[in-house]
């Protein structure tokens, strides 16, 4: 990726392919040597449904899958709009980036931010994220994320490069819609995504995250 011009970085995550093996959170965070309870990367276990009688039978009506979400360095990043110093920036390849030298621990980016994707430093008093792995990135190498991932789950690259290779689809639940921040993200939905709602799916592993 390196060595040539990124007009808006992304990433492409495959619902259908995730086991949940959270490989890539954990890459994330060693990569980043990131303290208890921060997560940059995180992995959502979304499930619901219950059992449906037919005739003498019951059979499973479930809705199960993963979600691997990472900061989307969105095209209108609520938490660039909300910060109050210019410590949240976005860069000319369309990655986000905070300050810490700026941060003065507000968390109004953190409160504006739809996906969860800032998370507040308490030892440090300051807001981070994910920053793409950035120094990877330069040197033609994967984010961390990406690279750990034993499925295969998780890809990166140029915005525009990515929709010609997976289409464009960016929204599954439960992520918030799409079309508030604009994220740099593409999707590839599980089977039971569309359904999810209807059989009151909720995210499973909150005390995780």
């Amino acid at each position: 990726m390196a060595g040539r011009f990124i007009q808006q970085y992304a990433f492409f995550f495959d619902a259908s392919a995730c086991t949940g093996c959270k490989a890539c959170q954990l890459a994330c965070k060693d990569k980043n040597d990131l303290g208890p309870g921060l997560l940059w990367r995180r992995v959502y276990e979304v499930s619901g449904g219950a059992w449906r009688r037919e005739g003498e039978a019951w059979t499973p009506d479930i809705a199960a899958y993963n979600v691997s979400l990472a900061c989307n360095h969105c095209l209108n990043p609520s938490c660039v709009d909300s910060c109050p110093t210019g410590a949240v920036w976005k860069r000319a390849d369309g990655l986000v980036f905070i300050d810490g030298e700026k941060c003065i621990g507000c968390r109004y980016c953190e409160w504006a931010c739809p996906y969860g994707a800032v998370r507040f430093d308490a030892a440090a008093h300051r807001a981070t994220k994910c920053d793409f792995c950035s120094d990877l990135v330069g040197a033609g190498e994967k984010p961390a994320c990406v690279a750990a991932c034993p499925a295969r789950a998780l890809d990166c690259g140029d915005f525009e490069e990515l929709k010609k290779i997976y289409g464009e689809e960016n929204a599954i639940f439960p992520l918030p819609d799409p079309s508030l921040t604009e994220p740099a993200l593409i999707l590839k939905p599980h089977r039971d995504a569309s359904g999810a709602e209807d059989k009151n799916a909720a995210v499973a592993n909150w005390e995780e995250l």
